[in-house]
């Protein structure tokens, strides 16, 4: 993948993906002379009412200590904050036709030539979401999709697509890389508790493929759903469900084509 000159956009769901996905991609193209940045497109942090009652009260604390975590990571980076969002974590699908005029209008006015967003594999909504805004742009420039996490066949994967088509390539990360990115990692203290899972031997990318955004990425349970057995609502279980994820996504298709 030729990066000398490029403009590459990190499509970021949340403050941290930007590392989870791909730290050491983005250390090796800025090193082929690529210029990065990094479109955060909510706060990765729950809306004020899916809290305990307790901790509504610092709701706004929480969204500027992940803001300046995400400042810190990228200034690590060395990349830009293009933008940021006050969208919660599990409302992008919501708000994607709003995301897609302002990525549109940063294409334009930035001169990006690449968009990088995590892979469509059920890992989380906000990334599927995600996923599905960048394909509304693959017609126009090169959309590259980063594999971070999904529950294929039960477990727990890291870094590996639920979903091969053989134009995977797999970056193998040294042991600089794989330091640096810890370091990067804890630098989101707040989310300590959400990136155990997160592997550093490896990041997986491809083209973006092409996805049926109106069905789930894979059979099974997805990881997003996994503890949707929980009987009552929990601020850090995504309660949503599957089909709804994916019918708001195929009616956000169809009112872009139209």
């Amino acid at each position: 993948m030729d990066l000398e000159r490029q403009h590459i956009l990190i499509l970021a769901p949340h403050p941290d993906d930007e590392v989870v996905m791909c730290a050491a991609a983005v250390g090796r193209a800025r090193e082929a002379g690529a210029a990065l940045s990094v479109f955060y497109l909510t706060t990765g942090v729950p809306a004020r009412k899916q809290l305990w009652p307790w901790d509504r009260g610092s709701h706004g604390d929480r969204v500027a200590r992940r803001r300046d975590e995400a400042r810190r990571a990228a200034g690590l980076l060395g990349v830009t904050i293009a933008a940021e969002s006050d969208v919660p974590t599990r409302g992008l699908r919501n708000s994607l036709m709003q995301a897609r005029v302002r990525l549109a209008r940063m294409i334009e006015d930035q001169g990006i030539t690449q968009l990088w967003v995590p892979a469509f594999e059920g890992g989380h909504q906000d990334h599927d979401a995600a996923n599905c805004l960048a394909a509304t742009f693959a017609d126009r420039l090169l959309v590259v999709e980063y594999a971070a996490y999904n529950f294929l066949g039960g477990q727990p994967q890291s870094q590996t697509f639920p979903d091969p088509r053989g134009t995977e390539d797999l970056m193998v990360l040294s042991d600089v890389e794989q330091v640096v990115k810890k370091q990067l990692l804890s630098l989101y203290a707040s989310e300590a508790g959400n990136l155990d899972y997160v592997g550093l031997d490896r990041e997986c990318r491809r083209p973006l493929a092409q996805h049926d955004y109106g069905r789930p990425p894979h059979a099974g349970t997805l990881w997003y759903a996994r503890h949707q057995w929980v009987p009552f609502p929990h601020p850090r279980v995504d309660g949503t469900k599957p089909e709804q994820i994916y019918r708001d996504l195929a009616v956000f298709l169809a009112g872009h084509r139209k």
